[in-house]
């Protein structure tokens, strides 16, 4: 391998920059350390509220029983709770563990569950791509909207399929790629000019919001992250497209 092709291989996509791969991390800790505290309220309104039902329907798919004798799930990138929350209204005997890197999108996560009814989660901070948790430990494990931050993504699907049990799902709900002619223009209208706009008057945010929107359109698109699973050891990969394919759910089971 040559010096230039070492140094190709050591980059990474920081939106439509690219960054040294060990830089990354601190640069997307930046950018939701600075949004953390008005996280939930842009979600509602980037998405008109839709990113409720999809995280409805990453739950669905999950299919949490609702008595379970033993029932473990980790949700890396967990922040703010939302999939933690609805797991825990189908099966209240579930032991949810949320895992994210950056502490101030944990804070918020332990002060709604604080404020909801002091849901018994576990709030752990670490890395995706270094799980501390062992072999086999858990049934289910979630992510949602968080894996196209994580620098390593391969690692961390190698990681998520290693500490899940067989027989373990894991259900990844992400931004994808638009299939629909024309709509993929609108969308991309909406996203760099609008997005960026409504951070700036609601966060005080345009660069955050605007990587935000860079970073869905350098994330794989749907076939190629479901090889990407495959590749993970994962089996029974699926995935489901929502309004046209912004958004993606992807599962996959250990087999």
């Amino acid at each position: 391998m040559t010096p230039m092709s070492l140094d190709k291989a050591s980059m990474v996509s920081f939106g439509f920059e690219d960054v040294p791969i060990d830089r990354k991390q601190s640069l997307v800790d930046g950018v939701f350390r600075r949004v953390a505290s008005d996280y939930d309220l842009m979600n509602d309104l980037m998405s008109g509220g839709l990113h409720r039902l999809w995280k409805e329907a990453a739950v669905t798919i999950l299919a949490p029983p609702r008595h379970a004798r033993e029932y473990r799930v980790l949700d890396v990138a967990g922040g703010t709770g939302d999939i933690a929350f609805r797991i825990r209204d189908i099966c209240a005997e579930a032991e949810i563990v949320l895992l994210d890197i950056n502490g101030d999108m944990l804070s918020v996560g332990q002060q709604r569950a604080r404020e909801r009814d002091g849901a018994p989660f576990h709030f752990i901070r670490g890395n995706g791509e270094s799980l501390p948790f062992g072999d086999g430990f858990f049934e289910a494990c979630t992510i949602a909207f968080g894996i196209r931050n994580i620098p390593r993504i391969d690692q961390a699907l190698r990681e998520i399929f290693r500490v899940l049990r067989y027989g373990g799902r894991f259900v990844c709900l992400e931004f994808s790629h638009v299939d629909l002619p024309l709509f993929d223009r609108l969308y991309d209208l909406y996203s760099f000019n609008m997005l960026p706009m409504l951070g700036q008057l609601v966060a005080g945010e345009r660069e955050a919001y605007l990587y935000l929107a860079e970073s869905i359109r350098k994330f794989p698109d749907q076939e190629k992250f479901a090889s990407m699973l495959c590749c993970a050891g994962f089996e029974q990969v699926t995935y489901r497209n929502f309004l046209g394919g912004i958004v993606a759910i992807h599962s996959g089971w250990r087999l």
